[in-house]
């Protein structure tokens, strides 16, 4: 297959195909490799615990993310991201001449960062697990039993639903991290509103 092929191969395909994903199932995506199940873990507040239930807490799930090989851990900023404007802010008062609106330029600047500060925790966790499909047994059974070993080391789990996997990868890809719903379809909610 030539480039020029190869190109218009590649525009035929949706964006699913394009990140290798053949569906999204109910807890994660099927891809041609087999099924990724995907859970969002949180710790209790961290701050108030002492140093070493943190440290207990940390190890165990590392223990238990080691001894499976299918499972690995992703943590995605679900929060927005002000480092350049808190930049450029800092630029601009340094060639503001003007008093007035250095001030104002300072306390957007101070604004960026208690929406930094309020936010700062807004941190999301998952553990991915390749799940291996075998004759006669129950997947849910096995999510089950995933989500009660993430458990039982001191965090809140709860296996992603279609939405959590659409707003992971939005995140992942795009950095969109202010779209409460993904429609399944372009322009599926239009069709929706409209009764057609």
């Amino acid at each position: 297959m030539n480039r020029k092929q190869k190109k218009e191969l590649r525009q035929r395909q949706s964006t699913r195909q394009l990140m290798g994903i053949d569906r999204l199932t109910g807890h994660g995506v099927m891809t041609p490799h087999g099924e990724l199940v995907y859970f969002l873990i949180r710790p209790d507040n961290l701050s108030v615990l002492s140093p070493e239930v943190t440290r207990g807490r940390i190890q165990s799930l590392m223990e238990l993310l080691r001894a499976t090989d299918q499972a690995r851990l992703l943590a995605l900023d679900s929060r927005e991201s002000f480092s350049m404007p808190k930049i450029y802010y800092q630029q601009r008062i340094e060639q503001e001449t003007n008093p007035a609106i250095r001030a104002l330029l300072a306390q957007d600047k101070k604004h960026l960062d208690s929406i930094q500060t309020m936010t700062a925790s807004a941190r999301e966790f998952l553990v991915c697990y390749a799940l291996e499909r075998r004759n006669g047994e129950n997947a849910d059974a096995r999510i089950a039993q995933m989500a009660k070993d993430i458990r039982d080391r001191g965090f809140h789990v709860r296996a992603v639903e279609e939405q959590d996997v659409m707003r992971m990868l939005a995140v992942y890809y795009t950095q969109d991290v202010t779209t409460e719903h993904f429609d399944a379809f372009d322009g599926e909610s239009v069709v929706e509103a409209n009764g057609v």
